[in-house]
């Protein structure tokens, strides 16, 4: 049996992966897919401390993160869209002068 901390510490590196990713990138595409990584290295360690303790409460929580995951999917990808047919570039800094 593979113990609760090797599951934490991929979760760990998953979730730093996914952080560093979203600081580092300035594509929007990248920054969308490492927030989803994000989710799923919350979702390791949920399914995980359900494993652990036995217990169905995490892997019903993992069905949340799953269901606005999903959600967040839909509205992201349709604000990329508008985004590119506005400005034809995936860039976040080009993003940015639209507020003004």
């Amino acid at each position: 049996m593979i113990p609760l901390s090797w599951y934490l510490a991929l979760s760990a590196v998953l979730f730093t992966i996914g952080v560093a990713g979203v600081v580092i990138k300035r594509n929007v595409i990248s920054m969308f897919m490492c927030i989803e990584l994000m989710l799923n290295a919350v979702n390791l360690s949920l399914v995980a401390f359900s494993s652990y303790f036995r217990d169905a409460a995490g892997q019903l929580f993992v069905f949340i993160v799953m269901t606005v995951a999903a959600a967040e999917a839909a509205v992201g990808l349709g604000i990329i869209i508008a985004v590119f047919r506005n400005r034809e570039s995936l860039d976040v800094d080009d993003a940015s002068v639209m507020r003004n």
